[in-house]
């Protein structure tokens, strides 16, 4: 940290207005005192000089006190004291009298002027704390990063001529620009060490004046910086800044803490309402869907034949009935899960006969594709809801499908993974984006924004809900041979023994 300059001594003119208020004060005691010299003994008289010095001392600090004291003594030995109008001292008592009288009035004045000065930090230490308190009240009613930065500007700039200013991390708030000539203004690299380190630091500025740079540390991360441009002399000012940064601190996390909080509650709402929308028009729709579906169906195996025209257009009609009711059934799976009203139904059950299930389900999807199966039979049993884990590898296994070429092959393998069984299925083609390996999993996304691929782009969060019901984790990556790959691990508990029957004997009657 750079110097900082000594305390600078008062301005020439305050000095000597207080020096000068010494010598008017002592010289109007001497006036007021001299026409009663027959009526006042000496000891009367060294007693006024005394109170001369203590008003002298609360009025003007010490200094302007020891003045007074020895001008009050030369007053008194050239005024009162045998022979008068001369500094002679005739008698040895005298001489004792005027020591005794400047050491009590130095010691007097010293420790006049000393309270003088401890009321007076004791009073600014108040007015402090009022403000401060005021500032609390003010800063816990902000409702924006704005009107904490116009609050603390505004407490400096009134209560100790200072200028202030909030440095805000861009992903926190807005920030007021700095211009060139402006005392506030300081470099990138000096405010990212003090939000790094946590430690404050101090410009000098021209002028006489210097900016404190302080860390904004909040419990969980640096919530920035505060800058304050006050006078390089103002010592006590340190004690101050501390207590405004803990307050703007506090006031900051708060808002932060307020706004997830909101945005989580909004985030839960809007789930809500989006899974009962979800669930109401899946159903008014799959009523129709399947009327439609049906009726094409019939017409397609009816008794009479029907024209090629009308055939082709009847088998377009039930397979985009099939395909939207796999969609609104999509739907449907979706909002129960999210709503948390599906049970799993776990039972041990062979991994290779599960998706033996889903793959005899994918036949027309994979018709044509290589599927390459890998390790199934290796794993043991598993505690699994037969059901919704035929959904997880139909929907995985069905976009390998769709977002790869026909004739880049598709690979479902297992891997033991210590208490865990690790899936894998691998397809070719360009992969996920690699900045959005996460979001493929949330609802209605998608692995690219305009994709030529007809889909609503619930697949993959509904793998994921299924797969984390089961107390399993779901991942999407591009494999270094390119590609893509989404893992799902599953647990594996501890499954029953098998129970080997043995073969029993044949008779065989010649």
């Amino acid at each position: 940290m750079p110097s900082v300059p000594a305390p600078s001594p008062p301005a020439f003119p305050v000095v000597l207005r207080r020096y000068g208020l010494a010598v008017g004060v002592c010289g109007l005691t001497a006036a007021l005192i001299f026409p009663f010299q027959p009526a006042l003994d000496l000891p009367n008289t060294v007693m006024l000089f005394l109170l001369a010095v203590v008003v002298v001392a609360v009025l003007a600090g010490r200094g302007a006190a020891v003045l007074a004291s020895v001008l009050g003594v030369a007053l008194f030995d050239f005024l009162f004291v045998p022979p008068r109008f001369s500094l002679e001292v005739s008698h040895a008592r005298h001489l004792l009298t005027f020591v005794v009288m400047l050491v009590v009035s130095l010691v007097v004045g010293q420790l006049t002027a000393g309270l003088r000065v401890q009321a007076t930090e004791a009073a600014r230490r108040e007015r402090l704390a009022r403000a401060l308190y005021d500032l609390a009240r003010e800063l816990a009613g902000a409702m924006s990063v704005p009107q904490v930065a116009e609050a603390v500007e505004r407490f400096l700039l009134v209560r100790e001529d200072a200028r202030g200013r909030l440095v805000l991390p861009a992903d926190q708030g807005p920030t007021r620009p700095f211009s060139g000539d402006d005392g506030l203004a300081v470099p990138d690299q000096v405010l990212q060490e003090v939000m790094a380190s946590g430690n404050s630091t101090r410009l000098l500025r021209s002028g006489g004046y210097c900016c404190d740079v302080l860390p904004l540390s909040g419990s969980t991360r640096n919530r920035g910086a505060l800058l304050v441009l006050h006078r390089a002399d103002d010592t006590g000012l340190a004690p101050l800044l501390e207590a405004l940064a803990a307050l703007v601190v506090t006031a900051l996390e708060r808002l932060h803490f307020v706004a997830v909080a909101q945005a989580a509650q909004l985030e839960a709402v809007s789930e809500r309402l989006r899974s009962t929308l979800l669930s109401a028009l899946s159903h008014d729709v799959r009523t129709p869907l399947t009327a439609l579906y049906g009726l094409a169906d019939s017409m397609l195996t009816g008794p009479q034949p029907l024209p090629e025209e009308a055939r082709v257009s009847a088998v377009a009609i039930r397979d985009q009935a099939f395909r939207l009711n796999g969609m609104v059934g999509n739907l449907l799976d979706m909002a129960r899960l999210r709503s948390g009203r599906v049970e799993l139904r776990r039972e041990w059950q062979p991994v290779e006969e599960v998706v033996g299930a889903s793959l005899k389900l994918l036949e027309s999807a994979l018709a044509g594709r290589a599927l390459r199966l890998e390790g199934l039979g290796e794993q043991p049993l598993l505690e699994i809801d037969a059901v919704l884990m035929e959904r997880v590898f139909c929907n995985l296994l069905e976009n390998a499908a769709k977002y790869s070429p026909v004739e880049s092959p598709i690979v479902l393998s297992t891997h033991d993974a210590g208490d865990l069984v690790e899936f894998r299925v691998t397809n070719g083609g360009v992969g996920f984006p690699p900045d959005r390996l996460e979001q493929v999993f949330a609802l209605f996304e998608r692995g690219q924004p305009e994709e030529a691929v007809a889909g609503m782009g619930l697949g993959l969060a509904i793998c994921r809900t299924i797969v984390e019901a089961h107390g399993g984790q779901i991942r999407a990556f591009n494999p270094p041979q390119g590609g893509g790959c989404v893992a799902f691990t599953l647990p594996k508990g501890n499954p029953p023994p098998f129970e080997i029957e043995a073969a029993g004997e044949v008779q065989i009657d010649a």
